[in-house]
């Protein structure tokens, strides 16, 4: 019973703290959004910058693997292209993933949010 009392004092202390999480969130959002991270495949041939809302920022495909391409790229080759640049971007939405987790995560607290 005590423990239940604990929790409900605990509960009201945050709800009285909502307006400075919602600050302290969109400020951490706003960094977020400003941060970007690097997904890479096949050892740097495919490269994806994502910014903090998984906006694609860039991709840089190695000019060896478009020189070979260029000439006689087979079907294979194409899915080759097709399967890292999807791996590029898995990468880096990973990363930003992992971002967003360290980012907001302190702003959670002790909350145990789902992803956080």
């Amino acid at each position: 019973m005590f423990d239940q009392l604990k929790n409900l004092k605990d509960l009201a202390g945050m709800m009285g703290n909502l307006g400075e999480m919602k600050q302290k969130l969109e400020a951490a959002q706003q960094a977020l959004a400003e941060k970007t991270a690097e997904g890479e495949a096949g050892a740097g041939a495919v490269r994806v910058v994502m910014n903090g809302k998984f906006e694609v920022q860039s991709v840089t495909i190695d000019p060896a693997m478009v020189g070979a391409l260029a000439g006689a790229g087979t079907d294979a080759d194409r899915a080759m292209v097709e399967e890292l640049l999807a791996e590029g971007f898995n990468s880096a939405a990973e990363k930003v993933q992992e971002l967003m987790k360290d980012s907001l995560g302190d702003v959670a607290g002790g909350l145990n949010l789902p992803g956080m």
